[in-house]
């Protein structure tokens, strides 16, 4: 019998002044058995940080073929693809092909570091992708936000995120470790 995906009902209100990007969204997000609460808040902080009204969740990791999130144009073209953790050089490069801009956000403290070191002198040439790094302790804080009910204010500025509920601030400065240039 398959174990069934646990269901988060999130919304999430959005106030980026750095793009003047300023909404609120209506989320499901659909938790895979195998998906630890700490990857769920790191994608929903994903969509946090790159929201849009076309930026859809992907079936993750219940679909090889699609990545976390993906944002699509009117004609059905990838626009931007985000890819979560750690993924290998021949997934990033196939997203780089596919679309206009490609984003990892890799966490995980020491295996993230690792991963970065081993790859990183590989994807030089790729220029529309860009690698962020959340820190092993925001993301343990982030996790502490999870509720089967979230409702979240997330607040950009200067490249650093607020995510907050009622009685909880998560401050996220996501490290840059390779950007387009």
């Amino acid at each position: 019998m398959a174990i069934n995906a646990t269901i988060y009902k999130v919304e999430l209100q959005v106030s980026d002044m750095d793009r003047h990007y300023y909404a609120t969204h209506a989320l499901t997000l659909a938790r895979h058995p195998s998906e630890t609460g700490e990857r769920l808040m790191v994608r929903l902080l994903a969509f946090a940080l790159y929201a849009d009204d076309r930026l859809e969740f992907g079936k993750g990791l219940s679909n090889e073929e699609e990545p976390d999130l993906w944002r699509k144009s009117y004609t059905d073209e990838i626009e931007l693809t985000i890819e979560l953790g750690q993924p290998d050089e021949a997934r990033i490069r196939k997203a780089c092909a596919r679309s206009q801009q490609v984003v990892v956000v890799s966490y995980g403290g020491r295996a993230a570091e690792v991963w970065w070191d081993k790859i990183a002198s590989s994807l030089t040439r790729l220029r529309n992708l860009t690698v962020l790094d959340i820190a092993e302790t925001t993301v343990q804080q982030l996790a502490g936000l999870l509720e089967r009910g979230m409702r979240l204010q997330a607040l950009i500025q200067d490249g650093e995120l607020q995510l907050m509920d009622g009685s909880h601030s998560v401050s996220v400065s996501p490290a840059r470790r390779m950007a387009p240039r």
